[in-house]
């Protein structure tokens, strides 16, 4: 499982031109990509690293602050462009393997009472943010 967060003050995901999900104070941006092996162990280890990383203002996380995840399905961090001039996608899970396990990583941060927002899985969306920093961190499952 990889994800790309992004330290944001604000960030909203537009779809079919009505906003999904959208956090208006400082938190987190998540892209999140599945790849084939991935399970519940991968969901339990994301989940901890987005809530507990201490990446937000005085070196705090969102499980501190309780701060906003805004948590976004992005098959493409599972592209590989080493060869020819297209990426190829065999590295990401088919939507039926990584849609249950992107739910997954969100319902388990809910749980351990992070403020949840969600993207829509698979559909074309416009995501917004306003970057606070800027900082990004690439994380990805053991």
């Amino acid at each position: 499982m990889r994800a790309v967060l992004q330290r944001v003050a604000s960030a909203s995901v537009v779809v079919d031109g009505a906003v999904v999900g959208a956090i208006d104070s400082p938190g987190l941006l998540v892209y999140l990509g599945v790849t084939h092996a991935d399970g519940d162990a991968e969901v339990a280890w994301m989940a901890r690293k987005i809530r507990d990383l201490r990446i937000l203002d005085g070196e705090r996380s969102v499980g501190e602050t309780g701060g906003p995840v805004l948590v976004v399905s992005q098959f493409t961090l599972y592209g590989d462009a080493r060869k020819g001039r297209r990426p190829t996608w065999v590295a990401a899970a088919p939507g039926v393997v990584s849609e249950p396990l992107y739910e997954a990583v969100c319902a388990a941060l809910e749980a351990a009472g992070t403020p949840v927002q969600r993207g829509v899985f698979g559909a074309d969306m416009k995501v917004s943010s306003v970057n606070d920093g800027p900082f990004t961190v690439l994380l990805e499952s053991p």
